[in-house]
């Protein structure tokens, strides 16, 4: 089964009154939150001009670990976190708020 046709079986089991065990949102929650983190690393990376490589160099991390968080398949520990937005010049945001998720990077004024 293609992954629309899935998609489109699992909408329809939802909207006839189907749900979703706890665990399943639950799980479903994470990915969110690491998708959200991803592309909020890949957005900032991108708008600085960085390769994977050089953002890498600027965290004193690999290129390899960064394509995982980029690809969301790396879940961030605290240091982590603060490691990556010294490296990126921005103070790390996020908002977790029921079944919404936020991470952003802003950037620091040059001042």
């Amino acid at each position: 089964m293609s992954h629309t046709r899935w998609r489109l079986a699992r909408e329809r089991k939802l909207t006839e009154g189907d749900s979703e065990s706890p665990e399943v949102r639950a799980e479903r929650a994470e990915i969110r939150l690491a998708m959200a983190f991803a592309k909020a690393v890949y957005d900032r990376r991108t708008e600085l001009g960085l390769t994977q490589t050089e953002l890498a160099e600027r965290a004193g991390l690999n290129q390899a670990k960064i394509s995982r968080i980029e690809g969301a398949d790396a879940v961030p520990t605290l240091p982590l976190l603060r490691r990556l937005a010294l490296a990126l010049d921005a103070s790390l945001n996020i908002a977790l708020d029921g079944n919404r998720e936020e991470v952003t990077f802003i950037g620091h004024s040059a001042a």
